[in-house]
C-alpha cells in the first residue's frame, strides 16, 4: 500500500486468477468499501506480525550486533513495530557475502538494506524512516481503520522542498496521501477550562498569495469543516466562529482592500442563513483580546502568521496541531524541529506531549458524539401526530 516492494507469497488449493492491483487503486478501494477494507487491514495486520515474529520481510541490517548504532537502529524499527533481520559479519557468512556484493570492506557501522535495493549507511531514524516509506504506511492504516490516529513529530519544510517533495508540510502530504481535498490546520492551547483554538484559511503560502487563494468556495469549505469537527472532535453542540479580515482593519469599508466585501461578508451570510454562528470579518488586530476570546469557540485567521503569532504568544509553549477534515485523528506539536538545540539536551517536550494527550481526548469526545447518535429518535412532525392512534388497553 506504501508503493515499496514487497515479497507476496501464498498457496492456492485450486485454480485461481490473480489480479495486479496498484497502490493507489488498493487504498481508494479499501477507503470506499468498508467491510473490504477491513478484511484486507486484517490481513495485512497479521501478515505483518509473521514477518516480526520471522524477522524477515523488512531491512537487513549488517555489523557487530553489539555496536551501538546496531542497537540503535534495531531498537528504533522494533518499537515501530518494522520487521528487520540483523545478520553479523563475524558469525554469518551471508553477511560476508552481502559485503562482497555491495562492495564493502570492513564497515565501522551499521549498513541498512532496504527492500528496494538502497544501501544505507548507519543512517539517522529519521532517513530510514523516509527511506522505508513509514509516514506513508501510518497514513494508509489510519485512513483504512486499522488505527485510530496519528501524532507526528515536526518537520523541516526546507529540507522536503529542496529533496524534491512536493509537500510543504505534513499536513499538505496528509491530504493527499488520504485523497481530502481540503483539510484545515486547528491550533489548540490554552488552559482546559478556556481553550484557546485557531484554525487557518491557508497555510504555509508566501503573502502575497495568499488573496488568490482564499476563494468564496475555500472559504466556505474551511468553515464548514471547522464547524464539523468542533461539533464532533472537540464536544461543542453549536459552536460560534470568530473570522478574521484579512485587509488591516478588516479592510475599512474598501479603502484598504475589497476581499471582506467581495468574499468573506457574502460567505458568512450564506451559512449564517444555516444557522451557523459566525462573527466578522473582525480586525484581526483586537481580535485575540479577553473581550472577544471569551465569547468564542475557535477563530479563524486568513494566513499562517496572522494566526500563529498570537496563538503561540497566547498558549506558552503547549500548544497542538490539529488537522481537521481528515478521515483519521492527527495531531502534532505547535513547534518546528529546532536543530539549533539539538543534542543539547535543551528541548522542551510538552507540546510533544500534550499533542499525544489532546489526540486521546479527542478520540473520546469523537465516541461520545458518536453513541449519542446511535439510534435518534424520530423526530414528530404534525403530521406524524395527526396520523397516530392511541392504545387501548384491555383492561
Amino acid at each position: 500500500m506504501s508503493g515499496q516492494p514487497a515479497l507476496v507469497d501464498g498457496n492456492a488449493v485450486d485454480d485461481v486468477e490473480a489480479i495486479l492491483v496498484g497502490p493507489e487503486e488498493i487504498r481508494s478501494l479499501m477507503v470506499a468499501e468498508a467491510e473490504l477494507g477491513e478484511k484486507i487491514t486484517r490481513a495485512l495486520s497479521l501478515r505483518r506480525t509473521n514477518l516480526i515474529d520471522r524477522g524477515a520481510g523488512g531491512p537487513i541490517l549488517i555489523g557487530r550486533s553489539s555496536s551501538r548504532d546496531m542497537v540503535r537502529l534495531q531498537t528504533f524499527l522494533t518499537r515501530n513495530a518494522w520487521p528487520n533481520s540483523v545478520i553479523d559479519p563475524e558469525e554469518d557468512r551471508e553477511g560476508l557475502a552481502l559485503l562482497v556484493h555491495f562492495r564493502v570492506e570492513n564497515p565501522d557501522s551499521p549498513l541498512v538494506v532496504c527492500p528496494d535495493g538502497w544501501l544505507l549507511r548507519n543512517p539517522s531514524e529519521a532517513d530510514l524512516a523516509t527511506q522505508l516509506g513509514m509516514l506513508a504506511h501510518a497514513t494508509d492504516t489510519c485512513a483504512t481503520g486499522a488505527f485510530d490516529a496519528l501524532v507526528t513529530a515536526p518537520v523541516q519544510k526546507s529540507v522536503m522542498m529542496d529533496a524534491g517533495i512536493p509537500f510543504s508540510g505534513h499536513t499538505e502530504y496528509l491530504a493527499h496521501r488520504t485523497h481530502t481535498p481540503r483539510v484545515v490546520m486547528l491550533l489548540v492551547g490554552g488552559a482546559r477550562e478556556a481553550p484557546l483554538r485557531v484554525a487557518l484559511a491557508t497555510t504555509h503560502l508566501p503573502l502575497r498569495e495568499v488573496s488568490d487563494h482564499i476563494t468564496p468556495q475555500s472559504l466556505e469549505e474551511v468553515l464548514r469543516i471547522l464547524h464539523g469537527d468542533l461539533r464532533r472532535h472537540f464536544g461543542i453542540r453549536d459552536p460560534h466562529v470568530l473570522v478574521a479580515g484579512l485587509n488591516p482593519h478588516a479592510g475599512e469599508g474598501g479603502h484598504l482592500g475589497r476581499e471582506e466585501i467581495d468574499v468573506i461578508i457574502p460567505c458568512l451570510q450564506r451559512l449564517r442563513a444555516e444557522g451557523m454562528k459566525l462573527s466578522g470579518p473582525l480586525p484581526a488586530d483586537t481580535l485575540f483580546t479577553p473581550h472577544h476570546l471569551e465569547r468564542a469557540d475557535a477563530v479563524l485567521a486568513m494566513y499562517h502568521d496572522q494566526g500563529l503569532i498570537p496563538f503561540k504568544t497566547l498558549a506558552t509553549g503547549e500548544g497542538v496541531n490539529y488537522t481537521a477534515g481528515l478521515p483519521a485523528v492527527r495531531t502534532s506539536p505547535d513547534h518546528g524541529v529546532a536543530f539549533d538545540i539539538a543534542g543539547k539536551d535543551q528541548a522542551d517536550t510538552s507540546s510533544f506531549i500534550t499533542a499525544v494527550f489532546e489526540c486521546i481526548d479527542i478520540l473520546n469526545r469523537r465516541s461520545d458524539y458518536e453513541e449519542n447518535r446511535k439510534n435518534p429518535l424520530r423526530k414528530m412532525t404534525p403530521a406524524i401526530l395527526a396520523n397516530a392512534k392511541d392504545e387501548v388497553l384491555d383492561e
